[in-house]
């Protein structure tokens, strides 16, 4: 089906003939006599072939069809000035979509967003959170950064770093423990992966206890995390991911000992050539390096300071000439 052409002037006329509901006043807004106002909303009901107004005897009566046009019209027109101004003040932005793993946006992103924002004015930042599980191309992402082996489908993927899991609780519970075995009798918190606390038991040397089948499961170390500074139980999650808690005291690292499950991945699409906005996130992230160690926090099992986590970064490269 061909659509009617529509002029801009035309439409101009009728959003700010139905702001006024009057042809003069919008003539005094759009400097036009009234004449010409209401002969450029004729012509475009007989464009759409609809009516858009009532004519009364004193004034306009908008019609359902004029007030369904009315947002759409209104809408294009307050985008296309935003744009202009851009264009015409050079402040044009390019438009970067990154979705992140809820516990990295939070815990390590978020407070460094600030530094990119100043280095990058030209990039605008779009950021979604998930729990490890995104469809790039249908939701979008021009990058995507997951916790993993690096070794998905489709996609190419830049190591950040490591983020070794560890007990993690509350000042409280941490202060009742002298050993790993201490654990045992109490709420342990995990993701869905079956193994870790198994695994880290084993770290710390300590025989695989049997209350392991009866931790709290979460799909999301943020909620876990929450779950631990409520005092529900003993999370293993990332440290470096929560350093800011364990700064401000309200959770404890009771031991030393940690197991790393893999690291935090920079993904992108194959098919995805890098956009100048995607380049300058790439580099950016690959320079924070000498920032991405949390200082360390002090362990109650042998009151020193234990390393958190240890990190490699590599840039992305650049797109092709």
């Amino acid at each position: 089906m061909v659509r009617p052409y529509l002029p801009l002037n035309a439409l101009r006329a009728f959003e700010a003939s139905a702001r006024h509901l009057s042809f003069t006043r919008a003539g005094i807004e759009l400097r036009v006599t009234q004449a010409a106002v209401s002969q450029q909303v004729r012509s475009l009901e007989q464009r759409m072939g609809v009516q858009l107004f009532r004519r009364l005897p004193r004034g306009l009566l908008i019609t359902a069809e004029g007030e369904a046009l009315l947002p759409v019209v209104g809408d294009a027109f307050d985008r296309l000035a935003t744009t202009l101004d851009r264009v015409g003040s050079g402040k044009v932005r390019e438009l970067l979509v990154v979705g992140a793993v809820g516990t990295f946006a939070v815990g390590w992103l978020l407070p460094r967003l600030e530094d990119f924002r100043r280095a990058h004015p030209f990039v605008e930042l779009r950021l979604s959170t998930n729990n490890n599980r995104v469809d790039m191309a249908a939701e979008g992402l021009d990058f995507s950064i997951r916790f993993g082996n690096g070794a998905w489908h489709g996609l190419d993927a830049t190591e950040l770093f490591d983020a070794p899991l560890t007990p993690l609780c509350t000042p409280a519970l941490a202060a009742g423990m002298q050993a790993p075995e201490d654990l045992i009798e109490l709420t342990l918190l995990r993701s869905y992966r079956t193994d870790e606390w198994a695994r880290w038991f084993a770290a710390a040397g300590v025989e695989l206890p049997q209350n392991i089948a009866s931790a709290i499961v979460f799909d999301s170390s943020l909620a876990m995390m929450e779950a631990a500074e409520q005092g529900v139980g003993v999370a293993l999650a990332p440290a470096l991911m929560f350093s800011r808690q364990m700064r401000n005291g309200s959770i404890r690292r009771p031991f030393p000992a940690s197991i790393s499950l893999g690291s935090y991945w920079l993904t992108k699409l194959k098919s995805r050539t890098p956009s100048a906005a995607m380049t300058a996130f790439a580099e950016w992230i690959a320079a924070q390096a000498p920032d991405s160690a949390a200082p360390p926090v002090p362990s109650l099992a042998n009151d020193a300071f234990a390393d958190v986590t240890s990190c490699r970064l590599s840039p992305w490269p650049r797109p092709s000439a």
